[in-house]
């Protein structure tokens, strides 16, 4: 049994994605980010960054969204939705999974809120800054689905078409949301009509982007 804390549509999202994909026990616990309830000192103790998700594993609290999905994938193996190290597919996993987290989140987090990274009268360059770091990112990744689709891994869906297609929903509302590159557009389509993908926007109560 997992327990995953979490918030609606926030970075959580790939992990409870995963978890309903995996078919594994789970609970889960929601927490009030308008209510600050991930500064409160008792989920601090799990989390001391003050984010989500957090996922209890073995009694044990771990966080970063890419490093659960890569643990998640590794526990269960036998499902087949994350190459093991020496299996075809396995450095392309890896690589896209951290460019995701080292560049693209970082890019968002920049685009949402400015304020975090410098003074408020430079607010909307470091905003365009964002944007075109995060327009790069899809670029790259229309290239690759053109080149290597229809999944990141090529025939093989994968833990990692969840993490894009979460990254790729944060950018509905942006001057060019991630679905305007056809190819992205289709990988986007498959996975939203996966039954997890409705899951999810059910017991999260989430509207946009279905």
């Amino acid at each position: 049994m997992y327990t995953l804390y979490y918030s609606p549509g926030t970075a959580s999202m790939v992990v409870h994605l995963a978890l309903l994909e995996l078919g594994v026990a789970h609970e889960l616990r929601l927490i009030d980010l308008d209510a600050k309830a991930q500064k409160d000192p008792e989920y601090l103790r799990l989390n001391p960054s003050g984010v989500v998700p957090t996922l209890i594993v073995d009694g044990a609290p771990y966080y970063e969204c890419a490093a659960l999905m890569l643990m998640l994938g590794e526990r269960h193996a036998d499902t087949g939705l994350a190459p093991m190290p020496g299996a075809a597919g396995r450095n392309r996993f890896l690589q896209w999974t951290l460019h995701f987290a080292n560049t693209l989140q970082p890019a968002f987090r920049q685009w949402f809120y400015p304020a975090d990274f410098g003074p408020p009268d430079q607010a909307d360059a470091m905003r365009e800054f964002a944007r075109r770091r995060i327009e790069a990112v899809w670029e790259r990744l229309e290239a690759h689905l053109a080149a290597n689709g229809p999944y990141l891994l090529g025939d093989a869906f994968s833990l990692l078409d969840l993490y894009a297609t979460m990254l790729m929903r944060w950018s509905r509302n942006m001057p060019k949301p991630a679905d305007r590159w056809p190819t992205i557009a289709t990988l986007a389509q498959r996975i939203k009509a996966r039954a997890s993908w409705k899951r999810v926007y059910e017991i999260e109560g989430l509207g946009e982007w279905a």
